[in-house]
């Protein structure tokens, strides 16, 4: 008999809080810039919290939390949510509610801490729940391997869907991280304004948790 599986109730919570905040942001009209700035998690402020030590931390250690529930725009916002609605339910199922929320937020901490270190000293705010996604894209191929997913292909001038297995969509998508993180590094202006180390740290988190579960499940 199947155990039935429980409502991601979690998931939901998390892309609610995500669409909530980004209209709150659009509310704000032109002062959406200066909320973005508070709430987005900032290197430089922890590399000057590290210099000034465990005192300054909380604020920054705030910030990391907040910036996960901050967006850019619409396509940021709603890339985010479509692969959160899709991958995130089954992960949450495996993980459990409390497991997941912590997965969740340890991978995006985990996910601007790596990006962090390609750059401690920019004053640039860093937002969206993009390194925890990336956590659980990772979490999702490792766990449901079989999994098969529908995406846009573009066949010639048009584009339709086809499914293909979710480990060929996640791989090609991790690819698509090395390839422009490298690029920025490098110095590529086109690929400088995306956090792609953000998204590799959280897919590398998701991959290690996703493993772990499995075997113990095993």
């Amino acid at each position: 008999m199947q155990a039935r599986r429980r409502a991601p109730l979690v998931n939901w919570a998390l892309m609610t809080a995500c669409g909530l905040v980004f209209g709150f942001e659009l509310s704000l009209g032109p002062e959406a810039g200066a909320f973005i700035r508070r709430y987005g998690f900032v290197p430089w402020d922890l590399t000057a919290a590290l210099r000034s030590g465990p005192q300054a931390w909380g604020p920054v250690a705030l910030d990391l939390l907040s910036s996960m529930f901050v967006h850019g725009g619409w396509l940021h916002v709603i890339g985010n949510l479509l692969y959160l609605r899709v991958f995130g339910d089954n992960v949450e199922d495996r993980l459990g509610r409390l497991g997941y929320l912590v997965f969740y937020l340890a991978a995006g901490v985990t996910g601007a801490s790596a990006q962090y270190l390609t750059d401690p000293d920019s004053t640039t705010p860093m937002v969206g729940a993009s390194g925890a996604i990336a956590g659980v894209l990772g979490a999702y191929v490792v766990l449901f391997p079989r999994a098969r997913v529908v995406t846009l292909f573009p066949v010639f001038i048009f584009l339709t869907f086809i499914e293909v297995p979710a480990v060929f969509f996640v791989g090609i998508w991790a690819i698509q991280q090395l390839l422009y993180g490298w690029m920025a590094l490098e110095g590529n202006a086109s690929a400088a304004d995306v956090a792609w180390f953000a998204h590799l740290g959280g897919f590398v988190v998701g991959l290690v948790v996703g493993t772990f579960r499995r075997f113990r499940r095993n």
